[in-house]
């Protein structure tokens, strides 16, 4: 899994780089068919916006965005979300599974 973070109308400097590594590091442990994870960290008059584009096999991404104005805040709420997308995603896989095959013909 490859994580992309790139920052747009700041510097992204190497302690929010690191945290936002580690945080985005616990979300194969959700879903581990994650095959890309981009970060978009964008300065915007009031705070920071954050946007976590998860990229899953044989799905289209998921996206999660936050507004803040602190940044590690930000990026913690970006991430449970992220969490949360991915966690939900398992499960439904997951039940949907468990119900093939237990449809009986009626003739």
């Amino acid at each position: 899994m490859h994580i992309t973070i790139s920052a747009k109308h700041m510097e992204l400097t190497q302690p929010i780089r690191d945290y936002i590594e580690r945080k985005m590091a616990r979300l194969p442990h959700f879903f581990n068919r994650l095959q890309e994870i981009r970060v978009i960290i964008e300065r915007v008059p009031h705070g920071y916006h954050v946007e976590v584009v998860s990229d899953v096999e044989h799905h289209k991404d998921f996206v999660a965005n936050s507004e803040h104005r602190d940044l590690y805040a930000c990026v913690d709420v970006v991430s449970d979300r992220a969490v949360r997308q991915l966690h939900e995603w398992k499960d439904r896989i997951r039940g949907a599974k468990k119900h093939i095959g237990t449809r009986r013909r009626l003739d």
